[in-house]
This record gives structure tokens, C-alpha cells and sequence, in this order.
């Protein structure tokens, strides 16, 4: 039979597990060892526990405390707080709780309790008095320019030990307790590193010989040191710089100070430096300090501890490597002769902000980091708070990088503190708002992780703890209860570090702007404009107006256009009008407006700016379509956005639009817009070379049917809402022409036929007439006044052509094509496909004219004739006056025409024989023609490219001058821009023309043999 515990001990042992106790029954005996007075009441002294991060290390340390301490006054304050839960207790415990380190500190110094008692955050140190204290506990006079310790070595590194420690502990307590910030954390533990680098400087003097030569030394701080965000525990890098002690009469002769001099001070400043870092490095009774760390020095390890200030310039103008110049970004002096030290900042500072113009400045930055994480231990990387993806280096790398190429020409941007670098930068527009604030919530999350990790044993580490009572204490420490908690939100931290880095990190806008000169940084009027007349543009004092008006005011859309501009003035340089393309980039973030997402966009991400450049530097096709749906600049962020959409995806977008309106001017609109959305999407692929001419021709097909589609649903329910009743008959529309092949260009009519077939009982007059105003309605909605490309539905194919019936009935079709139907009609009908409407009207029209396109037996040699005949009248009547038929596109010789022209002689005379031939598509009836052996692969190459390159240059004029033509431009500019487009250089007109009139005449050559039979 087991016996209940007394009633009194299980609710002490629960009170003890509800205070974060994890051994009760190891609590329960080092609290009753305690002096009774933390017992009266005990529940005030559990309160107190239940607030630090480990209780079961604090009670236990609470009891070797009291035990070291002496009777008296500490020991009576300590005892009064813990019995009445007073602040001073507090703090005492939570680094008794939290620290072992500096418990053991206090067991052997109990006398620096009083650190504690007195800690509040006002009472934080200043740089001066931190220097002031540590400088008294090694002898030594604060007010002197160069102090000197008195005493023995190795008593005064170990008073240099405790009083580091002593000061650690106040700020340790209310870091723990009173919730200081990162940024003032990282500042006290600069400013007392800097107190004991002074300290040790002081000691290093005093052991220096008599006969020692005397020297100027300054210590420059590096790192988290130089840039005041020091953490516990860390190597305190440095540099030190040294020159000749000079009386002040003779200061200005310094420089022909005798080499001898000079080589006798620097050994005196590299003994003293050599001193500072044993000093402060080495273990003693008391522990050590921190490593002093000069590895960041000219050449590393290998190179000479000290140089002088002139060495120092030498070296860096002409052997420094970038990541020599990014570490310079933190340097500060922090101990030794002042005057020196900013000698020294200032005359690198230079250096340092145009280091950015080096080759490769930016590529070298980014292979650093790649360096750096592949040396991480592959067991600990996950882990690694400082070093690993995700982590402190992460953020501290991407905004040096920002720093050190916009810091070139914005001043404003040179802090050695990342999170005020940071906060500049997003104030600066060149970080997002949001970005900025997760890099900064982030950074000090995770920079206070780091903290407490070193915090508990004084050990230089960046490790998370796999150890649960460790990571528990961890999250106690920061105010959270569950271990959960904790490491959810550190990966969630990191993650999006990891993602914002590169983002940032790796934007190709960083390299663009690197690789400006400075002069083309700046944007002041003058500079602006002797670049501008530099990089080509034909006006220049247009172009300057034009930035101006982006650039002007304080505002952050400013500022970021600011950044900006300077790249994009280089890549409109590039394009085919520069002029135009900054016109066009003003009018388009003036529509933007305050939009929040355009230039986030465009500075974010390089290659959107990149194609924004290039495509409205390309003519006006893209830039007016852009100016009529701005938000489609979104479209440039990636190739995904890019692919052209199928036609189920946009038939679905525009019914559901169209449905969604009653009437039909505002129905169309949204045909409208569906259109111009997926034409700039075109537009802007084939500019960037990610469509080739065939998928650009099939893009723009899918696009018109999508607009018919929807165009024949609105004309459907307006007829159908006018005459009160259903339309009486089905309807279809046929592609004709370059919809037909699937071939349109961005100035292409819609050629169609229009279809209907009445229902059951209703008369072929009524049908009609519903029929005709459905298809004048589909005309009337797609012509109405709009500053976008027209949309011409041409009907002109039709039987009987423009006199004839605008609709017919399926018989009708029939009876015409059977009696009537001419050679050119059946030719026209080669390109017949279907379009939209009623599904099974398309298919019985396909079935009624296959026999009369492609006729079994093919041609007779009569009409053979006329189709020649015909083709040769084409060549002589509809030809433009005074057009230059060698540039003429379609009807010049070797043009479009031809090669069309002979592609449908060989199917009206060979599609009845061979199915392969049976095919809407231009390229397609080649290639089978090869294959049937109709025409060798050499003639086929020959009209393959004849027609590739005649199309291309019709789109690339469309989208150069924003409007349609067959001839390729006269007007030297134009024609230069055309060029361009076409994938030509600066300069390259000329050769261009000449190409193109070498393709058409070998392709007039091939069609006049295969076409005429020559």
C-alpha cells in the first residue's frame, strides 16, 4: 500500500514545476538549504523564478552567492530584495538563471553584486566613462592623451578581466530584464571593447623598454566592432595604423621624416600591437576576454601587423581585393591616438565608396557569400544563426552591397550599423518598405538568439542548441514558454531572410548601376546632360526635361526613380529610340501614379526594368498599348508571364466579362481590354526574343477568335434583346486569309465568312435578316472609335466578294460553290478554318468545302493559266504608286505574295493526292511538299526564310511605328529602328536592306520556277 505525500509538499512541488522548476525534488533541497529569511514568504522568491530563463541553475547559484558573500550590506540587500521580489533581486537572478559564466564571476568577485543593485537603463555608460573606468582599474590616467598602466603584467590583465566582467553584468541584467534594444546592446559592447582595447594599450605602454622609439598608434576598429553592434562574445577585429611621434613644430616635415625613424616607430607600434592582442586573448586565472582578430589587415595574416598610413593608401589603391574595401565599410577608430585613427577613415572612405566601379564589383561581392556558406560544417548549417542561409550574414551582405553601390552618390547611405543602414536604405527607396521591415524585425530577432546563446557560457558560438533544456532556457529568456514557439518562428525568420537576400542580394540592378561611371550616377543637370549626348540621344534637352519632371521633389517615388533612371538612361541607349523610350517611361509611371507596386517592381527586380527599357525603347505599338493598360507592366517580372494564353483560358475570361454587363458598348470593352492585355503580352515576348514569328502569328490567331468569340456573344444577345425573342437560326464565323492560317500579324484584318443555318420551321428571310444584323452588329461593336490598334472584321472573301450576300446559309454556300465558285474563290478557301459559333455548322461547312479546295483531281491546265493570270495582274495593278517593289513585302518580288501564292498552286493542284498538303499554314505546305518530293529542301529553305523574314519585318514596322505597311520604311531613322527590332546593330541599316533584298530575290528566282514552271 503506497502513502500519500503530505498535502504541503505536493503543492510546493507544484508550485515549483508551475515556476519552470524541471527537477522539483533537486529545487526543493537547494531551497531549503537557503537562509530562512527567502522563505518568508517563499511564494514571493518562487515569483521571481518563475520570471528567469533557467530556475533550477538560479536557485542552485543563489546558494553559492550567498554563501561567498561576506555579512553586511550586500548580502542584507540581496536577501531584503529576493524576500520581497524587489528589481534588484530580480535582475540579480535572471543572470544568476541564465549565465554561467558570470555566476562563477560573481562567486569570486562577490563584490561586483553592487553592478547589479544599481543597474537601470539610464544608468547605461557612455564611451567616454566606459574608457574612463576600465582605464582606473589598471592604474592608469583617463585624462592623459596616452595612458599608462602601473603595476605588474599579469595583475593588471587580470584587473583588466574582472573589470570587464563587472561591467558586462549590469549590462547583462538588463538586457535579461529590462528588454534593451539590439542596437543599444551592440553599442555598450562596442564602446566597452573599445575601453579595454584602450586599457590594454595602456598596459602594452607600460611594459614597453626605455630605449623603445617613440610612435603614434591608432586602433581601428573593424567588423561589428568598427560598425558599434558587437556582440557577447566575438573576435574584436582590428587594424592598426602607426606613424612617427613628431614634435608639433616639426608636424608639417613629417613625410621626409628619415626612414630609420620610421622602421623604429612601426617596430614600437607592432610590439605594443602585439601586446594589446596578448593582452586581451590570452588565459589567465580569471579567463580571458575576447581574441583580437587583425586578420582583416593588407594580406591577411601574412602581411605586416602595423603599417603606415601612406602603406596603408599603397596598398589599397593598388592591390586590394573588393572584399578589402567592403570591410573598410565598418572602420572606426576605437582606441589609441584619436587624431590618427580618423586620418586614416577619412582618407580610405574614398575608396571605399567607389570601390563599387571596380570590374566585377558586384559579382566578386556575391561570390564572397557563395564562399562563405560552402565552409559552413554541413551538421551545423541548418543550425548556424550567423553564417547560414538565412542568417545574420545573409542580411549584413545584402545591404553592404546596397551600400556600396548606391552609397557611391548618396551619402546619406554610409552607416558601418547595419540596421541604420538598413533603415536608410528603406527610407531611401532603395529597399521596400515591407522588405525593410522584415529585414529589420528579423536581424534583431535573430541577432538576440546569438546574444543569449553566447550569454549562457561567455563561448563564442552562432550555433542554435539541439539540447532541449537548452532551448528551453533559450526561450524563457526571451518571454516565451513553449520550445515551439521558439523554433518556429526562427525558421520562419530565416526564411524569409534567405528570401529577401536574394532578392536584394542578387538583383541585377545592383551590377547595372556598379557598372556606371559615376558621373552617370549622378543626376545633376549638368552631368545628366553631357551623358545623355553621350549614350546617342537625339535630344538631349528633352530627354533632361523628362527627368527632371520623374526625379523631382523628396518624395520616395522620387528617390527611387532617382536610382533608377540612371540604368534605364543606359538600356533606352541601347534600344532603337531612347527618346521615345524615356517619353514613354514618363507617361507611363505618370499613369502609374502612386501605384505602390510599379517602381517596387522595377527596382526589385532587374529584369522587368531591363524589358521595360527595352520595350518602350522599341517604338509605339508596345508603349501605347502599355499607356491604355499600365498595370500590365506586371507582365515583365518573368518569362512565365510571358507565355502567350491559350484560347479556352481567354474565351472563359471574356464570357464571364461580357455576362457581367448589359450593355453592348460596355460588354465590348472588356473584349477590348482582353485584347490589348494579350497583345502587349505578344508584343512584349517577341520583342525579347522569347516568340519566334510562327508563335507569334498563332498567338495573335488565338487572339482574334477570343475577341470574335466574344464579339458574336455580345451581337447575339443585343439582336436577340432588340427583336424581344431567341435568334431563329445558329450562327458560325469562319477564319479566312491570315486568321485562317493561323498567321496574323499585329495589323492584320480579320478575315471571316459568316454562316447560318435557320431552325426548323422559321423561313431563310427571317433567318437572314436576324443573321445579317448579328454579323453587322459584330462589325459596328469591333469598329467603334478607340485609341487602340483597329480591329477590322473584312468579309470581303465571301462569294461574289463585296456584292454578294454578307451571310448565307449552309445550302446557300453549297448551291454558289458547286455552280459558281472561281479559281481564286477555291484558293481563298485553302485558309478557310473554323472560327466560333455553332460547333456542328463548323464542321458541316469544313466537310462542304474540302472537295471544292482541294479537288481530287486537281487542276486543269486552264485554270492553271489563270491562276498565273491572276497572280501577274495582282503584280501589276495592286502594287502601290511609287512604291519600291524591292521593299515591298507583300507584293514585291520574293514577298509574301509569292511565296503564298505558289504554296496554294501546289495544294489546288497536288491536296488531292497528297493529304499532307491539306493544311491552313504556309511553313506547313513546304515542309509536306518536301516530303511528297514537290519541291527540293533547297527551294524550300529559300521560301522558308523569304516569308519568315517578310513577316517579321511587317511586325517589327507595326511595332516601331505603331501602324501598318507592307513597305519596308524609307526614312532613315525608322528604317534604323526597324532594324533594331529585327535583331540588327547600331548602324547595320544598310546591311539589313541589303539581306532582305538578297532573300527575295533568290526567293523570286525559286517561285518563278516552281510557280510558272520557268
Amino acid at each position: 500500500m503506497t502513502t500519500r505525500p503530505p498535502r504541503r509538499l505536493a503543492t510546493r512541488s507544484a508550485a515549483l514545476a508551475r515556476a519552470g522548476f524541471t527537477d522539483t525534488e533537486a529545487a526543493e533541497r537547494e531551497l531549503d538549504a537557503l537562509p530562512s529569511e527567502v522563505h518568508e514568504p517563499e511564494q514571493n522568491l518562487l515569483a521571481l523564478l518563475a520570471r528567469v530563463a533557467d530556475p533550477d541553475l538560479a536557485v542552485r547559484n543563489l546558494g553559492r552567492l550567498l554563501d561567498a558573500l561576506p555579512p553586511g550590506s550586500d548580502r542584507d540587500v540581496l536577501l531584503h530584495g529576493v524576500r520581497t521580489g524587489n528589481d534588484a533581486a530580480l535582475r540579480t537572478l535572471a543572470v544568476l538563471g541564465f549565465s554561467t559564466a558570470l555566476a562563477d564571476h560573481l562567486v569570486r568577485h562577490p563584490d561586483d553584486l553592487h553592478e547589479l543593485f544599481v543597474a537601470t537603463a539610464d544608468s547605461l555608460a557612455g564611451p567616454e566613462e566606459l574608457r574612463a573606468r576600465i582605464l582606473r582599474t589598471v592604474g592608469a590616467d583617463p585624462a592623459s592623451s596616452t595612458p599608462e598602466a602601473r603595476g605588474d603584467y599579469g595583475v593588471l590583465i587580470d584587473s583588466l578581466r574582472i573589470a570587464y566582467r563587472r561591467q558586462l553584468l549590469g549590462l547583462a541584467a538588463l538586457d535579461l530584464t529590462a528588454g534593451l534594444e539590439i542596437p543599444t546592446v551592440g553599442t555598450q559592447l562596442s564602446d566597452l571593447a573599445g575601453a579595454v582595447l584602450e586599457a590594454a594599450l595602456a598596459v602594452a605602454r607600460a611594459q614597453l623598454p626605455e630605449s623603445a622609439s617613440p610612435c603614434r598608434l591608432a586602433v581601428i576598429g573593424m567588423g561589428k566592432c568598427g560598425g558599434r553592434e558587437l556582440n557577447y562574445v566575438s573576435d574584436v577585429d582590428v587594424m592598426f595604423v602607426a606613424e612617427p611621434a613628431i614634435e608639433a613644430a616639426s608636424h608639417d616635415q613629417k613625410d621626409a621624416h628619415d626612414s630609420d625613424a620610421t622602421d623604429a616607430a612601426l617596430h614600437t607600434a607592432a610590439v605594443l600591437a602585439t601586446t594589446v592582442m596578448r593582452a586581451c586573448s590570452e588565459r589567465t586565472a580569471e579567463g580571458t576576454i575576447w581574441p583580437v582578430d587583425a586578420a582583416l589587415r593588407p594580406e591577411g595574416k601574412a602581411g605586416p601587423l602595423v603599417r603606415s598610413q601612406a602603406s596603408y593608401l599603397k596598398y589599397y589603391e593598388t592591390w586590394a581585393k573588393t572584399w578589402e574595401f567592403q570591410a573598410l565599410l565598418k572602420a572606426r577608430p576605437v582606441a589609441g591616438d584619436r587624431e590618427l585613427g580618423e586620418e586614416f577613415v577619412a582618407a580610405t572612405q574614398p575608396l571605399v565608396w567607389n570601390a563599387s566601379g571596380r570590374d566585377g564589383f558586384v559579382a566578386d561581392v556575391q561570390g564572397m557569400r557563395q564562399r562563405v556558406e560552402s565552409h559552413i560544417r554541413p551538421k551545423e548549417a541548418e543550425r548556424e544563426l550567423k553564417l547560414g542561409p538565412g542568417g545574420l550574414r545573409d542580411v549584413e551582405f545584402a545591404v553592404q552591397l546596397l551600400q556600396l553601390v548606391h552609397g557611391r552618390t548618396d551619402e546619406g547611405l554610409r552607416s558601418a550599423t547595419t540596421l541604420d543602414a538598413l533603415a536608410a536604405l528603406t527610407d531611401g527607396g532603395y529597399v521596400g518598405r515591407d522588405d525593410g521591415a522584415v529585414l529589420d524585425r528579423a536581424y534583431r530577432y535573430l541577432r538576440t538568439l546569438e546574444h543569449r546563446i553566447q550569454l549562457r557560457g561567455l563561448r563564442r558560438t552562432h550555433v542554435m542548441p539541439e539540447v532541449p533544456g537548452e532551448l528551453r532556457a533559450l526561450g524563457r529568456s526571451l518571454a516565451l514558454r513553449d520550445v515551439d514557439e521558439l523554433t518556429e518562428r526562427w525558421r520562419r525568420e530565416t526564411r524569409e531572410v534567405r528570401r529577401l537576400h536574394e532578392k536584394l542580394f542578387y538583383r541585377p540592378l545592383l551590377s547595372a548601376v556598379a557598372s556606371l561611371p559615376t558621373e552617370g550616377v549622378r543626376l545633376s543637370p549638368e552631368a545628366a546632360l553631357a551623358r545623355l549626348e553621350a549614350l546617342g540621344y537625339t535630344d538631349p534637352a528633352g530627354a533632361l526635361r523628362h527627368i527632371e519632371a520623374l526625379t523631382r521633389g523628396v518624395s520616395r517615388r522620387s528617390a527611387i526613380q532617382r536610382t533608377l533612371l540612371p540604368v534605364l538612361l543606359a538600356w533606352f541607349a541601347d534600344g532603337p529610340q531612347p527618346d521615345a523610350g524615356l517619353s514613354g517611361f514618363r507617361r507611363v509611371s505618370e499613369a502609374l501614379g502612386e501605384t505602390p507596386w510599379y517602381l517596387r517592381l522595377l527596382r526589385d527586380d532587374g529584369l522587368a526594368a531591363e524589358r521595360m527599357a527595352r520595350v518602350l525603347a522599341s517604338g509605339r505599338y508596345t508603349t501605347e498599348l502599355l499607356m491604355r493598360a499600365p498595370e500590365a507592366v506586371a507582365m515583365l517580372a518573368g518569362d512565365s508571364e510571358l507565355v502567350p494564353r491559350g484560347r479556352a483560358q481567354l474565351e472563359a475570361e471574356v464570357t464571364a466579362g461580357v455576362e457581367r454587363h448589359d450593355e453592348p458598348v460596355d460588354a465590348i470593352g472588356v473584349v477590348r481590354a482582353m485584347r490589348r492585355r494579350e497583345s502587349f503580352r505578344t508584343a512584349v515576348a517577341d520583342l525579347v526574343d522569347l516568340l519566334g514569328v510562327r508563335e507569334v502569328g498563332e498567338s495573335l490567331t488565338v487572339i482574334a477568335e477570343s475577341v470574335l468569340a466574344g464579339a458574336l456573344s455580345v451581337a447575339v444577345r443585343a439582336v436577340e434583346q432588340e427583336r424581344r425573342e431567341e435568334l431563329p437560326t445558329r450562327f458560325a464565323v469562319i477564319s479566312m486569309g491570315r486568321l485562317g492560317g493561323r498567321e496574323m500579324g499585329y495589323a492584320s484584318d480579320a478575315d471571316v465568312l459568316f454562316l447560318h443555318m435557320p431552325h426548323p420551321g422559321v423561313s431563310d428571310e427571317v433567318a437572314t435578316k436576324a443573321a445579317t444584323a448579328v454579323a453587322n452588329e459584330m462589325r459596328r461593336l469591333l469598329a467603334l472609335p478607340s485609341p487602340e490598334p483597329a480591329f477590322t472584321i473584312d468579309a470581303g472573301l465571301r462569294p461574289e466578294g463585296r456584292q454578294g450576300p454578307l451571310v448565307r446559309t449552309l445550302p446557300s454556300y453549297a448551291a454558289y460553290y458547286e455552280r459558281w465558285a472561281e479559281v481564286w474563290e477555291r484558293q481563298a478557301l485553302l485558309r478557310a478554318a473554323p472560327c466560333c459559333g455553332d460547333p456542328e455548322l463548323l464542321r458541316r461547312f469544313e466537310a462542304l468545302i474540302d472537295p471544292v479546295r482541294w479537288p481530287a483531281r486537281g487542276l486543269t491546265e486552264a485554270q492553271v493559266r489563270e491562276v498565273r493570270r491572276i497572280k501577274a495582274r495582282v503584280e501589276s495593278e495592286r502594287l502601290p504608286r511609287g512604291a519600291d517593289p524591292s521593299t515591298h513585302l507583300k507584293l514585291g518580288p520574293g514577298g509574301l505574295a509569292d511565296v503564298e501564292w505558289c504554296v496554294q498552286l501546289l495544294q489546288l493542284r497536288h491536296a488531292g493526292d497528297v493529304p499532307e498538303l491539306r493544311t491552313t499554314a504556309t511553313l506547313d505546305v513546304l515542309d509536306a511538299a518536301v516530303d511528297a518530293g514537290l519541291m527540293s529542301t533547297s527551294d524550300q529553305r529559300v521560301l522558308r526564310d523569304a516569308w519568315w523574314q517578310a513577316s517579321a519585318i511587317r511586325n517589327a514596322t507595326v511595332l516601331v511605328t505603331g501602324r501598318p505597311s507592307d513597305q519596308i520604311p524609307a526614312d532613315p531613322e525608322t528604317l534604323a529602328a526597324v532594324s533594331r527590332v529585327m535583331g540588327h546593330g547600331p548602324g547595320e541599316s544598310a546591311a539589313f536592306l541589303d539581306g532582305y533584298r538578297r532573300t527575295s530575290r533568290r526567293a523570286r528566282a525559286v517561285f518563278e520556277r516552281i510557280f510558272y514552271g520557268n
